[in-house]
């Protein structure tokens, strides 16, 4: 079998910008592969030598020049090809004898990089991977902390190798540009820069992440000096455009009143997290704001669970002075919950926007974990007569009854109300069989969550607390072996 040649980036310099995938494929190889130059010091060599292993074979591809002349017949080129060919051939010799070869090359593979040369020799020869790296473009960027380009800009990489003319004619028609192979080019370039209008706008960045790096006006630098592994860059044009300043606050808040579904963050929409994100202010019941992940940027208002007219008030006049405030329900915020609450009370704030954005219910998390009791027609009610006297109350669930209506019962019992679950399922036998179904959930989500399948008939009401949804079948409804259900078609 053969070897697997790979080709991987090591980043611009610093070790901690080695990718993971580089890393280990360092570890892993029979021979590390690296250029350097006749002094045979391996800027490679010392960035890949934190991840390399014992007992690795090390092919040392030592430059037979650099910049000086060459006596080869075939020139300055003839001379590297000769050498790439050579290369290539010690590199097969391990490839042939089954080893993994992983050549180093600073920056990405295929970007200005030497192994590219081992590439077209090889990869048609050799099952071969390039593992990309991050570039010196990008390391110089991030160092200046300027972005490169922005929406439709233009981004050149020049080599500095070009004729003046072609440079400044390239840097003249660009946004963005980046000149790579300073060394004894920088005094060209400096001049293009010039000749283009640019040289003001550049900047020279000197081994970006390494320990001797160096960032200074291009302008203000000597170019008695400048390494071979620096470069010239012109960042984005937008990264002059001016900034406003943020609005001042007032006027430009909103109220977005929120469903947090029946428990936690499963039963959260995407549109909820959303704008709980977004929000600066939490104002709710304490238990329902405290379901949300604390975050330290935002404000959070708890309050006791009856004054819901006070809440609605402080979050529009939160929202008034700039605020964003998201207004937390458990469920969905439009059922026995703060939505009516906050519209109420936002007549007397005209400027203030205020959105709903809805949450599953109490009733559909307890209906889906039997099944689907409320397949057909339903009524939602409350058994809580503290915003409505026990007579309407009383008279809706007669209604409700009478009409052979499933019914999904929100507030069954508090600590104060204990005496409405056994009245209401009194008023509901007068109409109803004995043996009609009835859901108990308990904090269906939650870590206590239960659920109870009993009949209207045996009804207990001390197995319901404020915890509770109840939801009693019509007289269609089924019990089965796979669920409770009310069937679609009525007799």
């Amino acid at each position: 079998m053969t070897g697997r040649l790979y080709g991987v980036g090591l980043g611009p310099g610093d070790p901690e910008l080695v990718t993971v995938k580089t890393a280990r494929l360092i570890g892993e190889a029979d021979v590390i592969a690296y250029h350097a130059a006749r002094h045979g010091r391996s800027i490679a060599r010392s960035i890949a030598l934190p991840y390399m292993g014992e007992g690795q074979i090390e092919e040392l591809l030592l430059y037979p020049l650099t910049t000086e002349t060459t006596d080869h017949p075939g020139g300055y080129q003839g001379a590297l090809d000769d050498f790439y060919a050579d290369c290539a051939e010690r590199l097969a010799a391990h490839l042939d004898a089954g080893r993994t070869v992983v050549v180093l090359s600073e920056g990405d593979p295929l970007f200005y990089g030497s192994y590219m040369h081992m590439h077209k020799r090889l990869a048609h020869r050799y099952p071969t991977e390039v593992v990309p790296g991050v570039t010196s473009v990008s390391a110089a960027s991030a160092v200046l902390g300027r972005p490169l380009v922005e929406r439709d800009e233009v981004l050149t990489v020049l080599p500095g190798t070009l004729p003046a003319d072609v440079l400044a004619d390239r840097l003249r028609g660009t946004d963005s540009a980046a000149v790579l192979k300073l060394g004894r080019t920088f005094e060209k370039v400096r001049d293009a820069l010039a000749e283009a209008g640019r040289l003001d706008d550049a900047w020279y960045v000197e081994r970006a992440t390494m320990g001797a790096e160096r960032v200074a006006p291009l302008k203000d630098v000597d170019a008695d000096g400048v390494p071979y592994f620096s470069l010239a860059l012109l960042a984005s044009p937008a990264e002059r455009t001016f900034v406003p300043e943020p609005p001042a606050a007032e006027g430009h808040g909103e109220v977005v009143v929120v469903g947090l579904g029946p428990a936690g963050r499963p039963w959260l929409t995407p549109e909820a997290q959303e704008a709980l994100a977004a929000a600066t202010d939490l104002v709710g019941y304490g238990p329902y704001v405290d379901r949300v992940a604390p975050n330290p940027r935002q404000r959070r208002h708890r309050t006791d669970n009856r004054v819901e007219a006070e809440r609605a008030r402080h979050a529009l006049e939160l929202a008034r002075d700039g605020a964003r405030v998201a207004v937390v329900s458990s469920g969905d915020p439009g059922v026995f919950a703060m939505a009516s609450a906050v519209l109420e009370a936002a007549a007397d704030f005209p400027d203030v926007p205020v959105r709903i954005v809805p949450g599953l219910t109490a009733a559909q998390a307890v209906a889906s974990r039997v099944g689907a009791p409320l397949g057909h027609d339903y009524c939602v009610l409350s058994l809580s007569d503290l915003l409505k006297p026990w007579e309407v109350v009383a008279d809706r669930l007669t209604a409700a009854a009478r009409a052979d209506l499933v019914l999904a019962i929100y507030n069954p019992a508090s600590r104060s109300r204990t005496w409405q679950v056994a009245a209401a399922r009194d008023l509901l036998l007068e109409h109803r069989d004995a043996a009609t179904p009835v859901v108990i959930g308990r904090d269906v989500g939650g870590e206590r969550e239960s659920v109870t399948v009993t009949t209207l008939g045996e009804l207990d009401p001390a197995q319901v607390n404020m915890r509770c949804l109840l939801i009693v079948g019509s007289s269609t409804t089924q019990v089965t072996d796979r669920g409770v259900y009310t069937p679609r078609r009525y007799p």
